[in-house]
């Protein structure tokens, strides 16, 4: 299957890169949107789901899992590199138990954001909802671990947090309301404020291994290139910037907190620059499509326009860079998480 090549490569390549062995990284924990959603939405009234095919048909099984991918997304990378475990369960999936989450777990939820607006445009799970999640896990693994065992596993785990472009692709931009309220500027900071108060939040809980991460080249997803067209289909470059300016101020935030709280390791992952070279020149990377996605035309489809019956979809994923008109394929996944592996998380490894 087209996954075991990619997570192969990716794996030997880190482990070739780096020469390390791993740390004691006993676990991930995961809170975001869809780019690191592994099905908590199919148990929640939305629509906003990826639980049918041909989702997941790269996925162990061939079978859709709630990811908004063809197979895995980026943090079942980052849980194998660190030697845990190929895919990250999600907390609300009923399949799963503590036996499989004691060792890491999602609470994220595709469609939402740091701004509790955000999450009420699709009726999805808030940040704050996400944090109280996890606060009962750790109860839960309390019972399961024992208290001492439990709280080792809590503060030398890794936190990651992937959230942002809903934000403003899908609230600021899209809806009434934020932008009425907020200039550009003055709404970064307030996600950028909220994005701080939850790094605390989580500090405040026994996390030390935390990362944040930021936002991709938006106006350069394949449903902002189509919203383009009639100015010939390039990257919208309003969105490019506030994403670039958005990275900038969290860099600004990572470094305030680790000097404010003591023994944190927070680092700030930027998948912008990567993904915007790969977009750039697909052909260096293997990828001879970087404009339109995989699924349907490649234009505007995602979720429920992302079907089985769509005659357009594309046979071989691992050609493209999206996987739907908003998200990246497999493939696309690895390399970033090799990529963040190597430049952000290297510090949790040892020589």
């Amino acid at each position: 299957m087209a996954h075991k090549a990619v997570f192969g490569v990716v794996l030997a390549n880190l482990l070739l890169q780096l020469q390390i062995v791993l740390t004691e990284v006993p676990a991930v924990i995961v809170f975001g949107d869809s780019s690191v959603d592994t099905g908590n939405n199919n148990q929640i009234a939305t629509v906003v789901k990826s639980n049918f095919e041909p989702y997941g048909r790269d996925f162990y099984g061939g079978r859709p899992t709630g990811r908004f991918s063809n197979g895995r997304v980026f943090t079942d990378f980052i849980s194998e590199a660190f030697g845990i475990k190929l895919t990250m369960p999600a907390y609300l999936d009923p399949a799963h138990n503590m036996t499989d989450m004691a060792t890491g777990v999602c609470f994220a939820s595709a469609g939402t954001g740091y701004d509790n607006a955000t999450s009420n445009v699709l009726s999805v799970i808030p940040l704050w909802k996400q944090l109280e999640y996890y606060k009962k896990y750790r109860e839960e693994l309390k019972d399961y671990l024992g208290q001492e065992k439990a709280e080792s596993v809590l503060r030398e785990a890794l936190y990651i947090i992937s959230l942002g472009t809903n934000d403003f692709l899908e609230n600021y931009y899209a809806v009434p309301g934020r932008s009425s309220e907020y200039s550009i500027e003055e709404y970064r900071n307030f996600l950028a404020g909220i994005a701080g108060g939850f790094v605390e939040a989580l500090y405040g809980l026994g996390a030390r291994k935390i990362m944040l991460g930021g936002l991709p080249p938006m106006g350069c997803l394949p449903l902002e290139r189509t919203r383009n067209l009639l100015f010939g289909g390039g990257c919208i470059e309003e969105y490019n910037n506030v994403a670039k300016e958005f990275n900038v101020e969290m860099q600004g935030l990572v470094s305030k907190l680790n000097n404010q709280l003591s023994g944190i390791q927070l680092v700030f992952s930027d998948p912008y620059g990567l993904l915007f070279q790969i977009i750039q020149n697909p052909e260096s990377f293997g990828f001879p499509n970087a404009k339109e996605s995989c699924c349907g035309t490649g234009y505007f489809e995602m979720g429920y326009l992302c079907n089985k019956i769509n005659p357009f979809t594309c046979p071989d994923a691992n050609k493209y860079v999206f996987w739907d008109s908003f998200h990246p394929t497999e493939r696309t996944n690895g390399i970033l998480a090799d990529h963040v592996m190597k430049t952000n998380l290297a510090s949790f490894l040892v020589p």
